[in-house]
């Protein structure tokens, strides 16, 4: 039995529309390679109510289900919090039973304040813009000829695969890593983190000492495009204003990554790519036509919003305005799903992947992977060429 990944068909017109954009044609990258090649490399299967990779698991409540994402250690400590009991948690099996109990709205909202990646299974998907355009720079500076420098400050799959597709087209990328918290993918998951992250230079600081702070923004300085996914209290805790850094350097692109939206509320609320497909109603879709609860893709959040806002970066440098723009995970899921049903064959797209199951992951194509940089590599070069400017 063949079965294709649902939203394959949009990630793949995402891809050709970002070379048209660039000039640049990406050798051995397509959609569905995207959106497939974690899974392959994992040796993944078509997942049921557990995602393809283990960290998120759909439950049980009083009042439909509710995915949670327990990837992080942290995650169990607040479980207590989550349930308002004194009870410990320590497997899956207690975590069912205090799920099975309680509303799942109340949940929900309860787990977004504590900072887990929880969302609704299968009820009404929250409605989020997928790029908002948080501020636009004051000036402008004209487009240059050299390709742009990228910083990535980002982690894990969405914002290292926008810097990595800019990589791809021309652009000089730093990727920025905590000396004493780097990328937990770069040991987690080795051989993914270097297809992301090969030709980067590496930078490693230490953001709680002053002096690293000053050469963040020395290096910020100095660049067209950033990417981060940092929640916007963190990032004001280390002193790092985005709006203001934006609004004093012309054509300066920023590029926010989110589970939920850029603004309010709703952006200090974690987000990972399949809770935050749940949150745009993917799983409610598969319900629908299957009958079914499940999760569909591998964390497609994650490269369906890596592909759009390497677009959105690409295509605001371009013009020379720059601007710093909020991508949401959830509501690029959303706007998927919408092009997709447009196509018309979508719901038979979910029918099938419910009825594969179990089934190895469809097999995509197997790209190569280059020279990928040591943490901190390049970090005395990086500070040697600031002490020169």
């Amino acid at each position: 039995m063949t079965v294709a990944m649902p939203l394959a068909d949009v990630a793949e017109t995402w891809v050709r529309d970002f070379e048209h954009l660039t000039g640049q044609r990406l050798a051995a990258v397509d959609g569905a390679t995207l959106l497939g090649e974690r899974a392959m490399l994992g040796g993944f299967r078509i997942p049921s109510r557990v995602s393809a990779g283990g960290g998120c698991r759909i439950f049980d409540t009083r009042t439909g289900g509710v995915a949670l994402n327990l990837a992080r250690p942290d995650d169990w400590t607040l479980l207590p919090a989550l349930f308002e009991t004194d009870a410990d948690y320590r497997d899956v099996a207690a975590v069912a039973a205090g799920m099975v109990m309680q509303d799942g709205d109340d949940l929900v909202a309860r787990g977004r304040v504590l900072g887990l990646a929880i969302a609704a299974a299968n009820g009404t998907p929250d409605i989020v813009r997928a790029c908002t355009v948080i501020m636009r720079a004051a000036g402008s500076s004209p487009p240059g000829r050299r390709a742009p420098r990228v910083l990535d400050l980002s982690a894990l799959w969405a914002g290292p695969l926008a810097a990595h597709l800019l990589w791809l087209a021309g652009a000089d990328v730093t990727k920025i890593e905590s000396r004493t918290r780097p990328d937990a993918m770069r040991r987690g998951d080795a051989a993914f983190f270097a297809l992301l992250n090969q030709g980067k230079a590496s930078v490693a600081l230490d953001l709680t000492v002053a002096a690293e702070r000053e050469a963040l923004l020395a290096l910020i300085a100095r660049s067209d495009i950033v990417i981060e996914a940092a929640r916007p209290r963190a990032l004001e805790h280390l002193g790092i204003r985005a709006n203001e850094l934006v609004r004093g350097q012309p054509g300066l692109t920023w590029i926010t990554i989110t589970g939920h939206g850029a603004q309010g509320d709703a952006a200090n609320w974690v987000g990972f790519g399949d809770d935050c497909a749940m949150s745009a109603g993917l799983g409610a879709a598969l319900h629908d036509v299957a009958g079914r609860t499940g999760f569909v893709g591998d964390a497609v959040a994650d490269p369906l919003t890596g592909i759009r806002a390497a677009g959105v970066a690409w295509q605001a440098w371009k013009s020379g305005q720059g601007g710093r723009y909020g991508l949401a995970m959830s509501g690029v899921v959303a706007e998927a799903m919408a092009i997709a049903r447009r196509s018309g064959d979508f719901d038979a797209l979910l029918i099938a992947w419910a009825a594969a199951e179990g089934m190895p992951f469809p097999t995509v194509q197997s790209r190569t992977t280059g020279p990928v940089a040591a943490l901190g590599a390049d970090t005395r070069t990086a500070l040697a060429e600031l002490l020169l400017c």
